[in-house]
């Protein structure tokens, strides 16, 4: 039975991380042999199955070359320890160090995309070591049309596994819009902070609570402060329950410049709420939201229109709960079970 070894930076918290947990833990359960390598730190912000291995070959290297060639000496030395193990990378300098550090040994070598393939700096390089992989996993149909053709050939589209643990909410819901996620410029709380300010306005009895950390805190509290609603933004930081925390919330809002598949989007639409999320690149909202079905699209950027909808949804309950009532359909849909099952497939079956 082959062992899988996901690859990520570290497990701070946030929708990658989530997916591999959740992928972990199935894998575990199931009796296959799971490890996960970490390359850039040392955090576990999600529970993981007690059977599973996790090393970390190394911190934040600070862009030390030193640091860097320490690192893959230590993956190299792990692979060459577990030869038998099939690389599942997710991350692409996950990637770019596991085809540098498993050259000349044999693997199976998945790669999963996780983001906006057209944001990376370093294409050439990337596109290199993805030809390596057997197999590259695309959150959506976009995200494979961006990359050159030899990797288009190998390409599949997998979403995002889904397990909220919490029970979709039906009941009354209170003045509270929810936003989970980094606070870094992707996701540009900047739009959402603006367009809170024009909404409050007509709606001063709702708050806006942000989950999450990240280095634009800083700028994002004098923001509030600058548009006069610190008073009613709270900065939540990270939730290990977050789930709970937000599911009798009016409204989940996604404001994204752009995205692969926003975890905490799904995770959102199947509790029931009503959701909110820009119409960002690579199109993950887009294939997931059919706008005024089961939630709302607007343009990347439009502060008017993120302004409008959210006043919909607090003029209009009755259409929140349509919404929401139709969003918890994807729970069977993504359901873990399902989507692991998927990624075995493209492993050959070896681990049965």
């Amino acid at each position: 039975m082959e062992k899988i070894v996901f690859v990520i930076p570290d497990m701070p918290g946030g929708g990658t991380e989530r997916v591999v947990a959740l992928l972990a833990n199935e894998y575990s359960r199931r009796g296959i042999p799971v490890a996960i390598l970490l390359f850039a730190g040392n955090e576990r912000a999600y529970p993981l199955d007690p059977r599973i291995e996790v090393v970390s070959v190394g911190g934040p290297s600070g862009g030390s070359l030193a640091a860097r060639l320490g690192r893959l000496r230590r993956m190299r030395q792990f692979y060459r320890e577990n030869r038998n193990c099939q690389i599942w990378a997710f991350s692409a300098m996950g990637t770019v160090f596991s085809a540098v550090a498993a050259l000349f040994q044999k693997h199976f070598f998945l790669v999963s995309e996780r983001n906006d393939p057209t944001r990376y700096e370093h294409r050439r390089i990337r596109d290199l070591c993805y030809r390596r992989a057997r197999v590259v996993v695309c959150q959506t149909e976009d995200a494979v049309k961006s990359f050159p053709a030899g990797i288009r050939k190998k390409s599949v589209v997998i979403p995002n596994p889904l397990e909220p643990g919490e029970k979709p909410y039906a009941g009354k819901r209170e003045k509270r819009i929810a936003a989970v996620g980094r606070l870094n410029a992707q996701k540009n709380h900047k739009l959402l902070l603006r367009a809170f300010a024009a909404f409050v306005r007509d709606h001063g009895d709702y708050v806006l609570e942000l989950y999450g950390q990240g280095e634009l805190e800083p700028e994002l509290r004098a923001l509030a402060a600058e548009l006069k609603i610190d008073n009613c933004v709270i900065f939540k930081g990270f939730s290990g329950r977050v789930l709970s925390d937000i599911r009798t919330a009016a409204m989940y809002v996604l404001s994204s410049d752009y995205e692969g598949i926003s975890n905490s989007m799904l995770e959102a639409m199947a509790l029931g709420l009503p959701v909110i999320a820009t119409d960002c690149p690579i199109g993950g909202s887009r294939m997931y939201i059919r706008d005024g079905v089961n939630g709302f699209l607007v343009p990347v950027g439009d502060v008017s229109a993120l302004a409008r909808a959210m006043g919909r949804l607090a003029d209009e309950p009755a259409l929140g709960e349509r919404l929401g009532a139709e969003a918890v359909k994807l729970r069977e849909e993504l359901a873990t079970v399902k989507i692991a099952d998927r990624f075995l497939a493209l492993a050959g079956g070896n681990h049965e």
